[in-house]
């Protein structure tokens, strides 16, 4: 797909076209600014143009387009579907961009061990149908499941709507295939449940957002699919009730599959861009699933939980319920027109959902801006996105500065209450202005020593993930 108008005056791309398939080099402008940037904020991180996008097919190709750009002194920059929200896949300019979505094989399904070996570019949703096939699954399933690439998922150790019973993207990979910046090739470890012979480099690399090494393969871990599965939405009066919710189910001793959390402010958007009527049923909406052998009876532990606190709670075998998972799946998408916003994904611990959910609101008043909460209430991962409706007497300068105030008072908020600026979408380039308030000088200085160990030129995923 190389541009025939193009004057061969870069010598990186004369080098990719004389040793990789032309069809699989472009310097093409739509393909150029297509891959400029994933969907995280534009407006603080504006990417620049790579010098080429090479769409490789083999790990072979991978390592060849590596070891070309190190000779020519450029940066590599690698990304799957482009779904990353922290813009952590953004070019610099004259990079090589590797898109990895070519390489997109299911190379083995293994029943036997719960086990599957995959390439970087398979969909997260396709390895689940797979899995399926054999009565097992993949565990992890961000929002973004039927689009993101399990390698995108490993740089950022994506989580979603099942991780707080089975985890996030790291618990469930065995083993990777990696190319590091010098072209070469390693595999992390064995592909068994449990492993200790030395450094665990597999859980490092899991989350490195690309600034380690190129994942070229995966082994990951499946698990045995339920056919119990009861879902339950129940709507509550108030929000902070609806967060106590996730205590008292976990003082019932129930641990959901899914324990899923929306405000009315979300639940109006919803019913605005999907049609349905949740706003009207209450002022916050929790959405649990439970799973397994033991689902039904810890459904309705669930609902004598829930019920005790005065929500209106969904009954077994409800339709209803279950089309409440598909619209979570797109609560933080529908957004108004008219509005301009900022989000984030802070976690703080489950202990603190209340107190973290209250200050927010808190913080929403004070800046003079709306607030929306969506949360992954099982395991305090809280979506919390800040908007103002735009009427054209407030210059977008200072509605900017006023949601990237109220931005920033929730993260300095997460972290008073001993949580995390990121706990799943990753830190990218947009949120290194906040990693020095979580992590001390000498844990960033471990990390930058990590960094050059691995990286000595810093050629992978400059100024990305590590300050």
């Amino acid at each position: 797909m190389a541009n025939s108008s193009d004057t061969p005056t870069d010598p990186l791309l004369d080098a990719l076209r004389a040793e990789l398939p032309d069809q699989i080099v472009s310097t093409d402008p739509e393909d150029l600014h297509s891959r400029a940037a994933d969907l995280g904020p534009a407006d603080h991180l504006t990417p620049q143009l790579p010098a080429a996008v090479v769409r490789p097919q083999t790990v072979a190709e991978v390592r060849t387009a590596v070891r070309l750009a190190r000779t020519h002194g450029r940066s590599v920059v690698t990304r799957g579907a482009g779904t990353g929200l922290a813009g952590g896949a953004n070019a610099v300019h004259g990079c090589l961009v590797l898109e990895m979505t070519g390489m997109d094989r299911i190379i083995r399904v293994s029943a036997e061990d719960s086990t599957a070996t995959v390439e970087p570019g398979v969909i997260v949703a396709d390895l689940d149908a797979a899995a399926a096939e054999h009565g097992l699954m993949y565990a992890p399933d961000p929002a973004s499941w039927t689009i993101s690439t399990i390698g995108g998922n490993i740089a950022t150790n994506a989580g979603g709507l099942r991780c707080a019973k089975y985890g996030v993207t790291r618990d469930s990979v065995l083993s990777l295939d990696v190319v590091l910046a010098d072209g070469s090739l390693i595999s992390t470890r064995s592909a068994t449940f449990k492993n200790v012979a030395g450094y665990d480099l597999t859980s490092l690399i899991v989350g490195s957002e690309g600034t380690l090494g190129i994942v070229v393969g995966a082994t990951v871990r499946l698990r045995h699919r339920s056919l119990a599965v009861e879902t339950i939405g129940a709507f509550f009066p108030d929000l902070s009730t609806a967060a106590s919710g996730v205590v008292e189910m976990s003082r019932a001793g129930v641990q959901p599959a899914i324990t899923e959390l929306l405000d009315s402010a979300t639940m109006r958007a919803l019913d605005e861009a999907r049609g349905s009527d949740l706003a009207r049923r209450g002022e916050a909406l929790l959405l649990v699933q439970t799973d397994g052998h033991g689902a039904s009876v810890e459904a309705e532990l669930v609902r004598e939980a829930l019920r005790g606190l005065g929500a209106e709670v969904t009954e077994s075998g409800s339709e209803e319920a279950d089309r409440l998972v598909e619209l979570r799946r797109h609560a933080r998408g529908d957004g108004l027109p008219d509005e301009i916003r900022v989000g984030e994904d802070i976690a703080v611990p489950r202990s603190q959902l209340v107190a973290c959910i209250e200050q927010m609101h808190d913080i929403a008043v004070a800046h003079g801006v709306e607030l929306k909460v969506v949360a992954h209430a099982g395991d305090g991962n809280l979506h919390p996105t800040f908007s103002v409706r735009t009427s054209g007497d407030e210059p977008f300068e200072q509605v900017s500065a006023r949601l990237d105030a109220a931005l920033d008072d929730s993260v300095r908020t997460a972290l008073r209450l001993g949580g995390t600026i990121t706990g799943e979408h990753g830190v990218g380039g947009y949120k290194l202005r906040w990693l020095d308030w979580e992590q001390s000088p000498e844990v960033i200085e471990l990390q930058r020593r990590i960094k050059d160990a691995f990286d000595p030129t810093h050629l992978l995923n400059p100024a990305r993930g590590v300050l």
